[in-house]
């Protein structure tokens, strides 16, 4: 084969990528709104599939690919994990989140801390550690590169606890456990109103959503957003709306609920016991769901953007 034919099954074969890539976002943002498909294998997973979130490129991660303490990568388009990052021995991860930088941080329930990957990276380093920790559990991120991050004792149904974890001058984080008018429960589920104000987190030993109004390390004006008589509630995030998508184990579905409390609708879900759940998309629509049963990555067209992929590139939504 002459350099000028090899060059050209080169192009013919980029050509060929391009297009299956490009129909495949086209194809998905051609999908109907609310209706969940699996998107990757079943079993790629182990049962802690957890912690999604989604980079500036659209990259998805998710932990736990393949055995515990690794972090898997679902590259925009695709439809099958790699494994982009291991953990130190020990260390397991639950939430992941990315800052404006393209900074990933995950939460390390098991040796208490927060590891930063810097962009570009794949290497994790510890960004916050305290042997306060209870089992750091999810992370919120607000638009200065704050950290909320649940911390609940399953033991003990009153023993949960909700940490900000601010970045100092040395590049680590600076931790403390916020303090609120009202004893919290098993803190699950954690993210910020479009605003940044108000902080949403679900409890589930009461199986209910409460809102915080924040000032500084303090978790004021608690309130009831809204609770259900059956079934675990796990991980949630908000839209640009304000609106809140929560993961309800075990009834397989997400619950999308209004600022005011409303349950708006519920989208049923292919696994039955959905962990947490993420936005993502080149518009920011597409929500990706960790699914326990099955151990796979589902995933919806919804109406609205996530309240984070507008926060990653600014003008984007």
């Amino acid at each position: 084969m002459t350099t000028i034919e090899r060059g050209a099954k080169l192009v013919a074969t980029y050509l060929i990528a391009c297009a299956v890539f490009f129909a495949g976002q086209s194809n998905a943002a051609d999908d109907p709104l609310f209706v969940s498909k699996r998107i990757t294998p079943q079993g790629e997973y182990t049962p802690g599939i957890e912690g999604p979130a989604v980079d500036a490129s659209g990259n998805l991660y998710v932990v736990n690919f393949q055995q515990s303490g690794s972090i898997g990568k679902v590259a925009a388009g695709a439809s099958q994990s790699q494994l982009f990052a291991l953990l130190p021995v020990g260390s397991i991860g639950n939430g992941i989140r990315f800052d404006r930088g393209g900074r990933m941080y995950v939460a390390d329930f098991k040796k208490h801390n927060v590891w930063v990957i810097e962009r570009g990276e794949t290497t994790p380093q510890v960004y916050f550690h305290s042997d306060r920790f209870n089992q750091p559990n999810d992370l919120a991120i607000a638009a200065d590169g704050t950290l909320y991050a649940s911390d609940p004792q399953f033991a003990s149904p009153a023993g949960g606890q909700i940490w900000r974890i601010t970045r100092g001058a040395d590049g680590k984080g600076r931790g403390e456990v916020m303090s609120s008018t009202r004893r919290l429960g098993v803190t699950n589920g954690i993210d910020l109103s479009p605003d940044g104000a108000t902080l949403y987190v679900s409890e589930s030993n009461s199986r209910q959503v409460w809102a915080y109004r924040l000032d500084g390390s303090k978790l004021l004006d608690p309130r009831l957003v809204r609770g259900f008589a059956d079934f675990e509630v796990d991980g949630l995030r908000t839209d640009l709306d304000g609106r809140i998508y929560l993961a309800r184990l075990s009834a397989g579905k997400i619950a999308i609920i209004g600022a005011d409390g409303s349950l708006q609708r519920e989208v049923p879900l292919n696994g039955k016991q959905p962990t947490n759940l993420t936005f993502g998309g080149p518009d920011g629509k597409t929500v990706f769901v960790t699914q326990k049963e099955g151990r796979f990555i589902e995933a919806f067209r919804v109406d609205r953007p996530g309240r984070e992929p507008c926060l990653q590139v600014p003008g984007r939504c």
